[in-house]
């Protein structure tokens, strides 16, 4: 079995998190090849390494002198140096940067040395082998990843080893550093987990894997135990803090188990995803219908009337063309006989509502059109909604028994989420109603 782990900023933080992480490593014999980030915060005003990286170039292309907080950046990993006892010469790194820097560095090449210290020192704390991303991970000059290539070096530079490699960047065909966009540590943790068909990739973080609720509106919701890539895909989509896909999407490619957990309290299960789950597995999880529940606020509905607009050609095509003409992209169209609605969120729409609103008379004519602003948005997520007859009653039921006012419903076919539309002051009341009601 082989099993790769990726670390986020809060587990590289201090000593202290560097302890947690190797008794993690070291319980279990299968966890071989480790993904790294920058050291992160350490406590609520702290900063992440990654962003005084960022501060450092902007000072170096304003001409102003970045002493100071480089002086930061460099206590940070020598303090863990000091502390642990270690090796690894990060002075004379630190040094050949700083001449980097004064001799011209690009901005990427600068900001991902944050999660490149932090692999050499971590390398050297648990006795693996360090293997720089550069050496395996690989852009093309149209800065997607070159999967073939990656793949089969990582294959090479690992077999037979145990290893630690930092997150974030890789190399283009130059030679020039390349980083992914920010939370791009979890896109090289995936790469690495799909190059090497490990068995399971843990993605070790500060949460005990991904709610049920949200915590800042729910009291203590539970953890999600198991959830499919196309829940997560559409609790993403609506609003939870999850895993982006594009982080995911390498391990989904291969099915590959993706589990959440907690360096801070390694002993919880966190939360596995999976493409499916087994008809075994399934009967376990068979007491809750609901996976998890998501919005956000701030929509505006903009709805159409139109007599026989059910009966003629194209009508919504053209609605629709209007909104792509304005790059506006429509997120839920629920629609009646005659009546087609588009959802949209209000800060796309900006300046650009009355523009739609004339292009839509004048095209389309309706015999009634209308905003309606302030709606709340919240999706209720489960793969098992479809196989229980009178679930969308019960939640229509338990909204309208709380004096919930539903603005609009939306239910794909495939039927794995029911989605409302409440009113703004409504959104943190609809969200435990339906918690309170079908997860407690």
């Amino acid at each position: 079995m082989l099993k790769v782990l990726k670390f986020g900023g809060s587990s590289m933080a201090d000593a202290g998190q560097y302890a947690k992480v190797k008794s993690i490593v070291e319980y279990d014999d299968s966890r071989r090849v480790v993904v790294v980030s920058a050291a992160g915060k350490r406590f609520k005003d702290d900063h992440k390494l990654t962003d005084l990286l960022y501060l450092c170039h902007a000072h170096l292309k304003y001409g102003v002198s970045c002493d100071a907080v480089f002086g930061m950046i460099s206590e940070r990993y020598l303090e863990i140096k000091r502390d642990l006892g270690l090796r690894t010469d990060i002075d004379g790194e630190l040094a050949y940067l700083r001449d980097r820097m004064r001799r011209g560095i690009s901005e990427d090449e600068l900001v991902s040395r944050g999660e490149y210290f932090s692999a050499k020192l971590m390398a050297d704390y648990l006795g693996f082998d360090f293997v720089d991303a550069t050496e395996w991970l690989f852009f093309r000059m149209d800065a997607s990843v070159d999967k073939e290539k990656s793949y089969a070096a990582l294959k090479k530079l690992a077999e037979g080893r145990r290893i630690v490699t930092p997150g974030f960047y890789g190399v283009m065909p130059d030679g020039a550093i390349k980083t992914f966009s920010r939370g791009g540590s979890d896109i090289t943790g995936a790469l690495a987990a799909a190059a090497l068909d490990a068995d399971v990739y843990e993605n070790w973080t500060d949460v005990s894997g991904i709610l049920m609720a949200d915590p800042r509106i729910v009291d203590n919701p539970a953890t999600i135990e198991r959830i499919t890539y196309t829940e997560l895909r559409e609790l993403s989509f609506i609003g939870a803090q999850v895993l982006h896909e594009q982080t995911i999407f390498p391990v989904r490619e291969k099915n590959i188990p993706l589990n959440i957990r907690n360096t801070n309290d390694p002993s919880h299960p966190g939360t596995v995803i999976l493409e499916s789950f087994s008809t075994e597995t399934a009967a376990q999880d068979d007491s809750r219908f609901i996976t998890g529940i998501a919005g956000r606020k701030d929509y505006t509905i903009i709805s159409m009337t139109k007599r026989g607009a059910s009966s003629s050609v194209g009508v919504q095509r053209r609605v629709l063309e209007i909104f792509e003409r304005h790059r506006i992209a429509v997120e839920y169209t629920p629609n009646g006989i005659d009546c087609l609605s588009m959802v949209i969120p209000s800060r796309q729409l900006g300046d650009t509502l009355y523009a739609i609103l004339g292009e839509i008379q004048e095209q389309v004519a309706p015999d009634k059109l209308e905003t309606t602003e302030n709606i709340a948005i919240v999706a209720a997520v489960g793969r098992k909604m479809a196989f229980r007859p009178g679930i969308s009653g019960r939640i229509f039921a338990a909204l309208g028994e709380h004096g919930i006012n539903i603005r609009m419903i939306s239910q794909g076919p495939e039927e794995v989420n029911i989605i409302v539309g409440v009113n703004n002051d409504d959104y943190e009341k609809t969200v435990r109603v339906l918690y309170n009601s079908f997860v407690k």
